[in-house]
């Protein structure tokens, strides 16, 4: 059974066994646990004088620095929830988040396109106080003394007083914060947005439990891991939940050292794993994509990697395949969602993986597949249904939204909205989601079915599929491809590769070849712009 224990107890055991060990680097600038251990401490005391405490919630706006690890565990130690929030969000998105959560205090950078947003805030949210740090403040020197002249057009210069703090003020104090008692099973460590399976933005509660566990599982998972020793690459943004438990917290459950990108950019990736030599690597497919194709073009040294998870989207396995065959470095597939903290099920790094599958279920979760047409009916193996867990890191709930959290569950497991199917050895294999299914004619088609088939064309790099309205089969596939470079490919020439791949109902109405694809902040391709757009040609 994994132990049920907050996330302060997770760093305050990483910092009594790993105390002189390098905890995190940042432009080649390190801390130890120690340090790390002591910043912490001083930020809840400050936190504390400024009467941050149980009940408070307390937003970190804040690209992949030291400040959102110290500000992360501080306003937990302290009592508090987190809420994160997206640094690229417009000040509507941020005021809508802020009035929801009843977020009451920001911690931002002084990036003036982050700053400034949130100042602006002050006064048309229940928003109190932002707390300003400097990112020069974490920089080796010289980068420190060159970051202050060269960057001062994307500086901010905030007018501090009451209400606008500085990190430095917050941190000064010597004196020892005042213990905090957490109850971790009922406790909400952060609100982590979420458009669920409805695309409406709720906050889920994720408990201290829910986080810590879900941090045991993943180490669990993965026996081949060295406490202390390992070296984890954290280029995804921690406000994304992949990236807060995949990587910050199960880094802390393991001692490893977090290597702290703001921002996936190829070249610097790829010099920093060989120069830093990391060797856990958390990423989406098309970061794996880039890199496969950098690998075609020039080896890159990543031998350093030992191992090396997908999340977020469908890992194509022609894209594992590839990656492996360039990189020399094993790959895998997880699965998960925000309300699941967010992993479920993950092939095992050490274990038998399986082309198409997600892998078994984490430690101590259950797996259940329920019928489409019936969702208190349990099917059995390889039939294909809507994907429902349970587990301890299931979520309490959506913050402040009874019905939708009624909605969500069925007989305790958690709906996914996701539909899929397990085989016999209980490995889990995600087929769409309820809501991208194609309905022509009657049939559902599968958007991921057809995008893994487009995948194995050699001239094929990235791959979307959406349903568009048909008069005569209700609605049809679309799909919208990218070429790899130096590779040709017409939209004729794709559906007749398809046609020895699909089936006629699955073929596809059209096929569009496009420079780009629409992809979220961590880099996953994203649907929702295209049928948007779609969606408008529709309108006469």
């Amino acid at each position: 059974m994994v132990e049920l224990r907050s996330l302060p107890d997770l760093l305050d055991r990483a910092v009594a066994l790993y105390s002189a060990r390098p905890a995190m680097s940042f432009m080649a600038r390190h801390w130890t646990y120690a340090e790390l251990g002591g910043w912490v401490s001083r930020l809840t005391r400050g936190f504390q004088d400024i009467g941050i405490g149980r009940g408070d919630h307390v937003g970190l706006c804040l690209p992949n620095t030291p400040y959102y690890i110290v500000a992360y565990f501080a306003a937990l130690k302290a009592g508090a929830t987190v809420v994160n929030f997206n640094p690229l969000y417009v000040p509507r998105e941020l005021r809508s988040q802020i009035d929801d959560s009843g977020t009451t205090l920001m911690v931002v950078p002084d990036l003036a396109m982050i700053h400034d947003k949130v100042r602006g805030l002050l006064d048309e949210t229940m928003l109190k106080r932002m707390v300003v740090c400097p990112i020069a403040g974490v920089l080796p020197q010289p980068k420190a003394t060159l970051y202050r002249l060269l960057k001062r057009k994307l500086t901010a210069y905030p007018d501090y007083g009451d209400r606008v703090l500085r990190w430095s003020d917050l941190t000064a104090s010597s004196l020892p914060p005042t213990p905090v008692w957490i109850d971790p099973a009922r406790d909400v460590a952060v609100l982590q947005y979420t458009g669920g399976t409805t695309g409406e933005p709720k906050g889920a509660m994720l408990t201290h439990a829910n986080l810590t566990a879900n941090a045991r599982q993943v180490s669990c998972h993965m026996p081949s891991f060295r406490p202390g020793q390992e070296r984890v690459m954290g280029v995804l943004p921690f406000f994304h939940v992949f990236a807060m438990t995949a990587i910050l917290n199960s880094s802390i459950e393991m001692g490893a050292e977090l290597l702290l990108y703001p921002r996936f950019e190829l070249k610097a990736t790829l010099r920093a794993i060989a120069r830093e030599r990391a060797t856990i690597f958390h990423a989406v497919p098309t970061i794996y994509a880039a890199i496969a194709t950098a690998a075609e073009q020039k080896p890159s040294r990543l031998d350093s990697l030992r191992t090396c998870i997908s999340g977020g989207a469908p890992l194509p396995p022609e894209l594992r395949a590839r990656f492996q065959r360039l990189t020399g470095c094993r790959l895998v597939e997880g699965y998960g969602l925000t309300e699941a903290s967010p992993v479920l099920a993950c092939n095992p790094p050490d274990g038998l993986i399986k082309d198409g599958s997600v892998g078994p279920a984490m430690l101590d979760t259950s797996i259940e597949i329920r019928d489409l047409a019936d969702i208190t009916r349990v099917l059995p193996a390889g039939e294909r249904g809507e994907i429902c867990a349970r587990g301890p890191q299931v979520m309490a709930g959506y913050w402040k939204r009874p019905e939708a959290t009624a909605d969500v569950f069925v007989d305790g497991a958690l709906r996914t909205g996701d539909v899929g199917y397990l085989d016999d050895d209980g490995y889990l294999f995600v087929t769409d989601r309820l809501k991208d299914i194609i309905l022509c004619s009657g049939y559902n088609v599968y958007p991921r079915v057809l995008e893994d088939s487009l995948y194995e064309h050699p001239a094929v790099a990235e791959a979307i599929v959406i349903g568009i309205p048909d008069p005569y089969r209700g609605q049809a596939p679309k799909a919208f491809v990218v070429l790899k470079p130096n590779h040709t490919a017409t939209p004729e020439e794709l559906l007749t590769f398809l046609a020895d791949h699909v089936s006629r109902i699955e073929m596809p109405k059209l096929i569009e070849i496009r420079t780009t694809l629409p992809k979220t902040m961590i880099g996953k391709l994203s649907r929702k712009e295209l049928v948007a757009e779609e969606a408008a040609h529709q309108i006469p």
